[in-house]
């Protein structure tokens, strides 16, 4: 859904803080107007699928060929072409990433999930990213757009965050994009 999108976009801008928001292919041809605000909002919109389908069932061909899709039609949206691929329900493989790669994007996962869309409560959210083991700098938290406590939760969690000394930023600007390798857990480590 996006009956929260202008919530969120107050409560970020209210910490001047920019999100990255990926999004289906689907969710733009349903609500452009929302892809829009964000974008206006200087949140950064990347692709998340076009159709939000298992990428290691689909062949190379067919994860482009939706990628693709999804970049084009954020594109036509903000005037921006999409850089970076979050694979549908986090669920990658080598071959996944080789095809994201070849689509020259990058393939980016969260290492913390507020497990926001369990809609277990706004305390639950905030407790579950700011409790994190993994939290860290250059963590990436994942949320949900229409998910039941997410635009509740945002607030009180965007100021214990930034008390602990956090900034948030767009994904765009955690990653490296060259001289780098991964490490066996997914990591970037600078060369």
């Amino acid at each position: 859904g996006n009956e929260d999108t202008q919530e969120l976009i107050a409560v970020l801008g209210k910490y001047q803080a920019k999100a990255t928001f990926f999004v289906v292919g689907e969710w733009v041809d349903k609500f452009p107007e929302s892809v829009k605000a964000l974008h206006d909002a200087g949140h950064s919109i990347q692709n998340h699928s076009n159709t939000h389908k298992h990428y290691p069932k689909l062949s190379r061909d067919e994860i482009i060929k939706d990628l693709n899709a999804c970049n084009d039609k954020i594109e036509k949206v903000t005037g921006v072409r999409p850089t970076l691929a979050r694979p549908p329900y986090g669920d990658y493989d080598n071959a996944v990433i080789e095809a994201v790669n070849a689509a020259k994007m990058t393939s980016v996962q969260w290492d913390v999930d507020s497990l926001d869309w369990k809609n277990y409560g706004v305390q639950n959210i905030i407790d579950t990213v700011c409790n994190h083991k993994s939290l860290d700098c250059g963590s990436i938290i994942l949320c949900h757009l229409g998910a039941k406590y997410t635009s509740q939760a945002l607030d009180e969690m965007l100021t214990k965050l930034q008390d602990m000394g956090y900034e948030i930023v767009p994904v765009s600007k955690l990653i490296m994009t060259e001289g780098y390798h991964m490490d066996a857990n997914g990591m970037q480590i600078k060369d």
